[in-house]
């Protein structure tokens, strides 16, 4: 049977019990407790599951679907391992969705998993890997962080804009039971944090975390005989550019290609013209707080340059204009790789359903998860999903 991506459902979600530094658990604990919680919201037995794909960055995480496999016995399908950066997560959520819209499968599971914290070190393990001249020095904040100070000199853009991101999303983190920094922060804390980068401040970076999640996906046609609050797909985009975007002639700092296209594509797919007025929520790729001011313009949400006075009137508050990160983002979930896009899609479905586990959109109808790796801004993965069309 084929259907198009509009046919695609999502009818379980789970996720770790609690992100963070999870140094009493394995990389499968943390599987086993986010598919285990999916399968059991969806409903359904593992025996049920006919293919999986499995988000994974790093290799001491695990390699291959095999480490999807082992802590659910889910053994002798197909089980794919996704690598695209930030990406992977969504990227397994991805082609999950494809693959059932194919006609392939009728049931499946995409999930994600890292187990950052055992290795030690400062920030992304890593980054030394990279180019040995060209990449010398540089880190994820101050590759970011240089964002900020194009757009203070093009826009006005100020280390106060930055600051209220860092207070909106740890007020929204402090309502959530799985997230890594459940404290609320004040303007002068977060102004005043020790500098980890240039403009970027203890505060505006996300922290370091393990973590997994996990998603059911079916047709609509058998997620009715399982739930009546399940969610559909809308889009389903990933646009990839070049690993070396900072040293294009043309980059100016002002736009993260990948995310404009890949925007631009998902818009496409769901008839959406504007996004301000018909996406009621988005977890968005907030690594550092520059980075969701950034998401926001490059989203449509608002217009280039606009971004910080957005967040700072109070329009991407759970109840403003488009709730951003209502979760807490990665700001305060911390970044487990692999696992990102599967947390930020299981936030958006449960937004969509109206259990919400931290603070609820109210009438949430449309939601959208965006993710956005490598330190260059490589690759964009955007899922968008609705609650409205799953009786059409």
């Amino acid at each position: 049977m084929t259907c198009s991506i509009h046919d695609v459902a999502i009818i379980g979600g789970g996720a770790s019990k609690v992100f963070g530094e999870q140094f009493g658990k394995s990389a499968d604990d943390l599987l086993f407790e986010a598919c285990f919680e999916a399968l059991d919201d969806a409903g359904v037995g593992v025996e049920e599951i006919q293919a999986g794909w499995i988000g994974i960055a790093y290799p001491f995480t695990g390699l291959s679907g095999a480490t999807m496999a082992d802590p659910i016995k889910l053994y002798d399908i197909p089980i794919t391992h996704t690598e695209n950066y930030c990406c992977s997560g969504m990227d397994a959520f991805r082609n999950a969705c494809l693959a059932v819209a194919s006609g392939m499968y009728d049931m499946v599971m995409a999930c994600g998993v890292e187990k950052i914290t055992d290795q030690g070190g400062r920030g992304l393990p890593g980054l030394g890997q990279q180019h040995p001249v060209i990449f010398r020095g540089i880190t994820a904040p101050s590759a970011f962080g240089l964002a900020f100070e194009r757009h203070r000199k093009e826009f006005g853009l100020t280390r106060e804009d930055l600051a209220h991101v860092a207070v909106k999303n740890h007020a929204n983190g402090a309502a959530h039971p799985r997230a890594h920094f459940r404290r609320e922060v004040t303007l002068e804390q977060v102004i005043k944090a020790p500098s980890i980068s240039g403009p970027l401040g203890l505060l505006d970076c996300c922290p370091i975390s393990d973590g997994a999640a996990a998603l059911v996906i079916t047709r609509k046609d058998i997620a009715r005989k399982y739930r009546d609050d399940f969610v559909t797909v809308r889009a389903l985009a990933l646009s990839v550019y070049s690993n070396w975007l900072p040293f294009q002639p043309d980059f100016d700092y002002l736009a993260w290609r990948p995310t404009v296209k890949a925007a631009e594509q998902a818009y496409r797919q769901a008839g959406i013209e504007d996004p301000l007025r018909e996406i009621d929520l988005a977890e968005v790729h907030d690594c550092f707080t520059i980075t969701e001011i950034l998401n926001i313009e490059d989203l449509g949400f608002c217009r280039k340059g606009e971004g910080g006075r957005f967040v700072r009137e109070g329009r991407a508050n759970v109840d403003g204009d488009v709730a951003i990160n209502p979760s807490g983002g990665l700001k305060c979930f911390g970044h487990p790789i692999g696992a990102t896009g599967c947390r930020m899609v299981f936030e958006v479905m449960r937004q969509l359903q109206g259990r919400a586990e931290g603070k609820q959109r109210e009438g949430a109808k449309t939601g959208m998860a965006h993710n956005l790796g490598g330190l260059g801004g490589t690759v964009c993965g955007i899922a968008i999903l609705s609650s409205e069309d799953r009786f059409k």
